[in-house]
């Protein structure tokens, strides 16, 4: 994968599916109040870590293993930025009508 944009759509895919897991996913109330809740959370938030490691770092320290510390630099920002642009669109899509709801 060597598309910021790609990384970045990748990573907000990942994060609208984990999340909406808890909302239409089946009820585990066998996990609750359980030992196996923390463990099961702490396996999420490590597969989690890992992915958007890969996301965000793979291809940038590739890069950097190949001398190419601009290119590496650039990569990085562009994919942060296209996160940090998709996650304002989503934000305001959500919440825009509650604040300009009083204009």
């Amino acid at each position: 994968m060597e598309k910021p944009l790609l990384n970045a759509l990748l990573a907000s895919l990942y994060i609208a599916l984990v999340s909406s897991l808890p909302q239409f996913g089946p009820r585990a109330t066998i996990i609750e109040g359980s030992a196996l809740a923390p463990m099961v959370m702490l396996s999420l938030l490590v597969l989690s870590v890992a992915i958007m490691g890969f996301l965000f770092f793979y291809r940038p320290i590739v890069l950097l293993i190949e001398r190419k510390q601009r290119e590496a630099v650039r990569f990085f920002l562009q994919t942060l930025g296209f996160f940090a642009l998709i996650t304002a669109v989503i934000l305001s899509i959500i919440f825009g009508p509650i604040l300009f709801s009083s204009f």
